[in-house]
């Protein structure tokens, strides 16, 4: 019973892939990739199968067919279940002497062995159909069989209800390709890359073009990777992205540029970023902040898959100082509530020590949110809470519940008025089974505090049952008028760039960089999508003396290592912007996936490492000479530390 169960949903599976899914994928696929008349994928040309597993039906009755596939699953040496990409079919094993060669063959071939039968499309036996298997109707009588690869004891069973750990997914990530999660993920990736390419290409003018790897060191933003060169002293640098190239390339009259972009990043991997990355990457000449917003809502509706609920545009849009002072963030997730109040007023003539203090100083603030159903919450929950924004901000947060009987974790509340409870709930509209976090302090860090844990709260609540965050629900966002300079943590007499140095101020602001830079906002836009950055962009500067400004005098950087663009610029460079999405991260979100590694074939592990092939690894000093470096390995003191941590210093 509990294979024949398993077997149903893993059929469902491949005909309804995840969620609200209702139709096969190389169903939509077939029509995102028609470019003018409609046409069927051709699935078995060039290859030695006549149909896949998939695709038979009562229609196919009496005719030889040649398949080709995995072995799922074999049940009492009478019949197995052979499996392609394109999903399941059942195939009835010869019980007769004259066929006791084919027996053998499929009898004896362990599970995940490679096969290719040739037999004839039958009627299942009364009764024994399965509507819920797309070829339930079906199966075939076997005639010829040939075992093309037989597969030896798997480290992992091929079924994606089986757990396993990411690093063993990882080191054999050509078995976990086979899931039908990650078929799923990769094909749908596939099918969306396609159709932005010919909404960009073909229905609006893009030019795709592929822009080098191996560039030179730019100031700024991320580590880059770099990469030797066998002239002494010289590398080659891994570029975070096309952004010189396609400004270049603005400069050169292509007009309208994407690509495909990878890029990379010398950073560790975090659920939503490895090392290296892949963005579509989008620049326009003579083109306006609205006009790229619009450019990118119709490519996502475009592309948006057949299985979800169509995209709805325009996309909502909101400054950074509100998405700030409302959701503690510049990337709200906007599918549930738990805004951001400003509740001073509430509290200019407390009695409350904490809240006096704070009101005194002169960007003191006290600020809250309404946790709904914060009831639900138990007395660890409130404990973490409370930790977490003193390990975190060194800053006081104080849980209220206006119910005197839910008051057990904040004796707090009994300092409230009554004219400020009133008052308060009537602010925050308050229900009885609510909960109310309140912290004061200065605005930005109330506000980011309170931003945290509103999701904290989020993630707690739907832990103890309470749904607020609908995972069919894609809620986008765009946020805009950010900072053009933000001041250097290490150093706060230092500006910045809040984007990168060649965003454009706002033309509204332009008087004030001279006098006040730190006030002045940029043409810079962010596209977010259920709390996650997917997205960003900005118009930028063309003319060669404002760009030689900002990084010569405000950013304070070595402007030669930029000449050339700075040299393109006064050439006539044309008024032009763009944006980057984040395929990964958007993929990710859609498919449901708890990380990118799970859209991206072939992805790093958490720390960057390819577990399959072992990389990065060591390379002998006789091949490193060509390049002039050397390696100067860890002292014996710092041995223990470095194995942990496998580093080596390169020096040439």
């Amino acid at each position: 019973m509990y294979l024949g169960s398993w077997l149903s949903r893993l059929c469902r599976g491949l005909s309804r892939p995840i969620r609200r899914t209702t139709q096969p994928i190389w169903g939509s696929l077939s029509r995102s990739m028609a470019l003018g008349a409609q046409r069927i994928p051709e699935f078995s040309s060039f290859v030695a199968r006549t149909n896949t597993c998939g695709e038979l039906r009562s229609s196919h009755l009496g005719q030889e067919v040649t398949l080709c596939g995995w072995i799922q699953y074999r049940r009492q040496n009478t019949f197995l279940v052979l499996r392609d990409c394109h999903g399941l079919v059942q195939i009835i094993i010869p019980q007769d002497e004259s066929a006791a060669s084919v027996k053998k063959i499929l009898c004896e071939a362990p599970v995940e062995s490679v096969v290719k039968v040739t037999g004839t499309v039958i009627s299942r036996p009364p009764g024994q159909e399965n509507p819920k298997m797309p070829t339930g109707e079906i199966e075939i009588r076997v005639k010829t069989a040939e075992l093309l690869n037989a597969c030896k004891k798997l480290p992992f069973e091929i079924k994606d209800f089986m757990k396993k750990t990411e690093a063993l997914r990882l080191q054999y990530r050509y078995l976990d390709l086979r899931s039908f999660q990650m078929q799923y993920n990769l094909r749908l990736r596939s099918q969306i890359v396609m159709r932005m390419r010919e909404y960009l290409c073909n229905l609006h003018g893009f030019v795709d073009v592929e822009t080098p790897t191996l560039f030179k060191r730019t100031p700024g933003g991320a580590k880059e990777f770099l990469v030797p060169s066998r002239e002494p002293g010289k590398f080659y640098s891994l570029p975070q992205s096309p952004q010189q190239f396609k400004q270049l390339l603005m400069v050169g009259g292509l007009d309208r540029y994407f690509q495909v972009a990878r890029c990379y990043r010398d950073e560790g991997s975090r659920p939503d970023r490895q090392p290296e990355f892949t963005q579509i990457d989008i620049e326009m000449s003579f083109v306006d902040q609205t006009g790229i917003q619009r450019l990118i809502e119709g490519l996502l509706k475009y592309s948006w898959p057949d299985d979800k609920d169509p995209v709805e545009i325009p996309f909502p849009s909101m400054t950074f100082a509100e998405a700030l002072a409302t959701y503690g963030t510049d990337k709200p997730d906007t599918r549930f509530g738990m805004k951001i109040v400003d509740i001073s007023d509430v509290f200019r003539n407390t009695e409350i020590r904490f809240l006096q203090d704070a009101l005194a100083k002169p960007q003191g603030t006290v600020k809250a949110i309404c946790v709904p159903e914060g009831a639900y919450l138990r007395k660890q929950d409130i404990e973490f809470i409370r930790d977490f924004a003193t390990h975190h901000f060194s800053q006081e947060v104080l849980p209220v519940f206006l119910n005197a009987k839910r008051n057990w974790s904040s004796p707090f509340a009994k300092f409230i008025m009554e004219e400020e409870r009133l008052e308060l709930t009537r602010l925050m509209e308050i229900q009885e089974e609510d909960m109310v976090l309140l912290t004061a302090g200065e605005h930005e860090k109330a506000c980011s505090l309170l931003g945290k844990l509103r999701l904290q709260c989020a993630d707690l609540l739907e832990m103890r049952g309470v749904v607020l965050r609908d995972p069919a629900l894609f809620s986008f966002l765009w946020v805009v008028d950010f900072p053009l300079f933000v001041t250097k943590e290490e150093s706060p007499t230092e500006l910045e760039s809040a984007h990168h140095p060649f965003t454009a101020p706002n033309p509204s602001d332009i008087h004030l960089l001279y006098t006040e830079p730190e006030k002045v906002r940029g043409q810079h836009y962010d596209l977010v999508l259920n709390g996650s950055e997917i997205g960003g962009g900005s118009i930028r500067i063309h003319d060669a003396q404002l760009q030689r400004y900002i990084l010569a005098t405000l950013l304070k950087e070595d402007v030669k290592l930029l000449s050339h663009l700075l040299q393109a610029l006064d050439y006539g460079a044309p008024p032009h912007g763009g944006i980057a999405l984040g395929l990964d991260r958007l993929l990710c979100i859609v498919t449901g996936a708890p990380s990118i590694r799970d859209v991206i074939a072939f992805p790093k592990s958490y720390r960057g490492y390819d577990l399959m092939s072992n990389a990065p690894d060591s390379v002998p000093p006789e091949e490193l000479k060509p390049y002039h470096i050397q390696v100067t390995w860890p002292a014996d003191s710092e041995e223990k530390n470095a194995a942990a941590t496998p580093s080596k210093n390169l020096s040439s």
